[in-house]
């Protein structure tokens, strides 16, 4: 089979072929027709991410396919079914063997590109605004990075769960996608000051944050009193250090979410969420924004238009 693989950190993915992989007890093996791309995956490729796989490794943490084998012991699924599933890595292959456990079945209105894009963005910011903010209707959310692939999700979400949001991006295509997605109010960060907008909106309850650095610090002089702060990730390559003077003075929570951790931590957080979003999805109330969609051959294309930032939403690799 055919895999994208990471051979050296610091250098583009390498065409492979591969012994097709057997599943073993516990596992299914899925013949993968997506793979969705995360920004996760780049750090992977420098070596910085927070898990550190053994080289050469198959990139792609979430994928989407059909069942066409089972390991001993399997009996939740059927061979046929069509699936999605984080699996961290080996969704840029033909084929991989992964626990049957992690595998989220899918409804036949969701075709392949929309399951490739769907667990990881919508599954992060439905987790961190539901389960770890506690988001409520009329509060004011603040979305960083709001054109991304987590952050159009969080702009969609928030809107679909009451909340005023406030998306903030850079240049007018970018925020007129947010604004698609449901946001009340458009910050440009290349050009405005996102504390000053913020302020003058009556401050932030909750802020959603991608991206880290500068944007951070504003966002934080915009909070609100008790406004729960949510850093999932470093999108500026600037992890900010936090004042606690500031926490101590607003009474604000800053609430760390590592999503992926959730599989080993508490998988029943992931799956309830996994859930309620198909439903919605099934109920025609959200609708993941694909900007790109290219074959395996060019998934380093693929991976430089997030490099570049030059994606909205998410890009997706057609495998098969």
């Amino acid at each position: 089979m055919r895999a994208m693989q990471v051979i050296a950190h610091d250098q583009e993915l390498s065409l492979q072929n591969l012994e097709m992989p057997k599943p073993q007890p516990g596992q299914v093996l899925v013949q993968i027709e997506t793979c969705g791309l995360n920004f996760g995956d780049l750090l992977i490729i420098k070596g910085t991410y927070q898990e550190k796989p053994e080289l050469p490794v198959t990139l792609g943490m979430e994928l989407a396919g059909r069942v066409v084998g089972l390991g001993d012991g399997v009996e939740t699924l059927e061979v046929g079914q069509r699936i999605a599933a984080y699996s961290g890595f080996g969704g840029l292959a033909e084929y991989a063997a992964i626990p049957a456990d992690i595998c989220v079945p899918i409804p036949d209105a969701m075709d392949a590109v929309d399951a490739a894009a769907f667990l990881i963005a919508y599954g992060t910011s439905h987790v961190a605004l539901d389960y770890k903010a506690h988001l409520k209707p009329g509060e004011r959310l603040l979305v960083l990075g709001a054109s991304g692939g987590v952050g159009l999700t969080a702009v969609e979400l928030g809107k679909l769960m009451g909340a005023e949001v406030v998306a903030v991006a850079r240049g007018a295509q970018k925020l007129e996608i947010c604004k698609a997605a449901g946001a009340d109010h458009l910050i440009d960060s290349g050009s405005e000051d996102i504390r000053a907008i913020v302020k003058s909106l009556g401050g932030a309850d909750v802020v959603y944050d991608p991206i880290g650095g500068e944007q951070f610090k504003a966002a934080m002089r915009a909070c609100n009193p008790e406004a729960r702060l949510l850093p999932l990730g470093f999108a500026s390559g600037e992890v900010p250090q936090i004042p606690a003077n500031i926490l101590l003075v607003k009474n604000l929570s800053v609430l760390g979410l590592y999503w992926g951790g959730y599989a080993r931590l508490k998988p029943s957080v992931l799956t309830d969420s996994f859930r309620r979003l198909i439903d919605w999805y099934e109920a025609g109330r959200l609708k993941p924004h694909v900007s790109h969609v290219l074959p395996l051959e060019q998934a380093n294309e693929a991976l430089d238009l997030l490099r570049r930032r030059e994606a909205t939403g998410k890009v997706v690799v057609q495998i098969s």
